[in-house]
C-alpha cells in the first residue's frame, strides 16, 4: 500500500515537472509575462503642466505621492478614481511616465490628452481630434529583408508593431458621446466654432513649423494633427495590451506661423482638451 502511494507521488511530482518545462521551454514569454492586474482607476496624461493642472485643479480628494521623480496625483472626477500625470515633452519622456504610472498604478485604462499642430488642411486651430490611430512619423528603419519600414518592433513579443496603434473602441466611443455635451471655447480669428473630429494623429520628436511638412504629413499618413508625444505612449499601453486613447486640441497648423500661433493660442486649446477629458472620465 505504501509502495502505491509512493508510486503515484512520484508519478505526480513527474506531472507537475513536465507541465512546467513544458510552460518554460514552449508557452511564449510574452505569455508568461502577462501579469497585468488592472486596477479601477484610470491615467490621465498630458505633456506639460498646462495640459495637467487644469484637470488636477478638479480632483475630488487629492493626493500626491512623487515616484521615480515624477509626480502622481490621485483622485476622483465624477466618482470615478484617477491618476493624473505630467509626462514631459518628447517620446521617450512621454512613454518613461507612461511605463511608471502601468507599473506603480496599473490603471484599466489610459487617457493622453493636450495640444498639436494640424496637419489636415480642412481643420483649424480650436478643434480637436479623437485619435482613431496614433503612428510614429520619424521613425524608420530597413527589416532583416532589407525592406524600408517605419514599423516599431515590440520588445516583448519580438514581432513587428502596426504601423498605426489603433484606439480602444470603447474608449473612443465614449470620447464622441462626451464631445457633444461639451461647449468648446473658439478661438480668436478663426472662422467657425471649434469642430471635433476622429482621425489620426502622428508624433515625431521635433516641433513642426513647415508647410513643407505639414503637406508631407498629410501625404503620407492622411495625419489630422501632428505632436510629439501620443504614440509613444499608444505604443507602451499596445505592447502592455492596456486601452488607449490620445486626443488633441488644435493649438496651430503646424506651419511657417506655427510658434506664435501656439504660444497665442495654447492656453485656450488646452482648456478645451482638458474640458473634454474631464466629461470622458464621466462615461468610462
Amino acid at each position: 500500500m505504501r509502495q502505491e502511494i509512493y508510486k503515484t507521488i512520484r508519478l505526480n511530482t513527474v506531472l507537475i515537472k513536465g507541465i512546467f518545462l513544458f510552460w518554460v521551454v514552449f508557452v511564449p514569454l510574452s505569455v508568461q509575462a502577462q501579469r497585468y492586474d488592472a486596477q479601477p482607476i484610470t491615467a490621465l496624461l498630458g505633456a506639460f503642466d498646462e495640459e495637467v493642472k487644469l484637470v488636477q485643479q478638479s480632483l475630488k480628494n487629492p493626493k500626491t505621492q512623487t515616484l521615480n521623480g515624477i509626480t502622481f496625483m490621485t483622485g476622483q472626477i465624477n466618482g470615478h478614481d484617477v491618476v493624473v500625470a505630467e509626462t514631459g515633452i518628447g517620446k521617450v519622456n512621454a512613454a518613461m511616465t507612461t511605463a511608471f504610472v502601468l507599473a506603480y498604478f496599473k490603471p484599466k485604462q489610459v487617457l493622453f490628452t493636450g495640444i498639436a499642430g494640424g496637419t489636415n488642411p480642412d481643420l483649424q486651430p480650436g478643434d480637436i481630434v479623437i485619435a482613431r490611430q496614433t503612428a510614429h512619423h520619424d521613425y524608420h528603419s530597413i527589416t532583416f529583408q532589407q525592406q524600408p519600414t517605419n514599423q516599431t518592433r515590440n520588445a516583448i513579443t519580438k514581432d513587428m508593431n502596426p504601423t498605426y496603434f489603433p484606439a480602444d473602441s470603447i474608449m473612443m466611443l465614449a470620447a464622441q458621446e462626451a464631445a457633444k455635451t461639451v461647449s468648446f471655447e473658439s478661438i480668436p480669428t478663426t472662422r467657425r466654432p471649434p469642430s471635433v473630429v476622429v482621425g489620426t494623429v502622428v508624433t515625431g520628436d521635433q516641433f513642426i513649423a513647415s508647410d513643407e511638412k505639414v503637406a508631407s504629413l498629410w501625404s503620407e499618413f492622411k495625419a489630422d494633427a501632428t505632436e510629439m508625444e501620443g504614440a509613444a505612449v499608444a505604443q507602451v499601453c499596445y505592447q502592455q495590451q492596456v486601452p488607449c486613447l490620445v486626443i488633441r486640441s488644435l493649438s496651430d497648423k503646424a506651419n511657417s506661423n506655427a510658434r506664435q500661433d501656439m504660444l497665442t493660442f495654447f492656453k485656450i486649446a488646452a482648456r478645451n482638451s482638458a474640458n473634454l477629458v474631464m466629461t470622458i472620465v464621466g462615461k468610462l
